[in-house]
């Protein structure tokens, strides 16, 4: 179940529009090797403006996501990529509907 979640926003530097979608394109991968990655969606909010959506079943699992290889190559190339740091909003899930999820409440 799911129960916790990151959002993050991030705006691209002028010109690095499709650096920001490859470098979350190349992301899927790694957080496809994290147990504690319920969900992960790279997205594209408008023109310029990306984000990253990602749930987990307990805080543990999103702290593990948030010392992982992801969140690392984030911050390593945030200054090249973005106008402005990353954006990193921890939340709760209030309702989810997965994949398999075949529960009614």
């Amino acid at each position: 179940m799911v129960k916790v979640a990151l959002f993050v926003r991030m705006e691209a530097k002028p010109g690095k529009e499709k650096d920001v979608e490859q470098f979350l394109l190349g992301g899927l991968p790694l957080v496809r090797d994290e147990p504690g990655t319920i969900a992960w969606f790279g997205i594209r909010l408008g023109p310029s403006t990306f984000g990253i959506f990602d749930a987990f079943p307990d805080d543990a699992g999103r702290e593990a996501h948030l010392s992982g290889k992801v969140a690392a190559a984030l911050m390593a190339k945030a200054a090249e990529l973005f106008s402005e740091p990353p954006r990193i909003e921890k939340v709760d899930v209030l309702a989810a509907k997965l994949p398999g999820d075949t529960t009614r409440k």
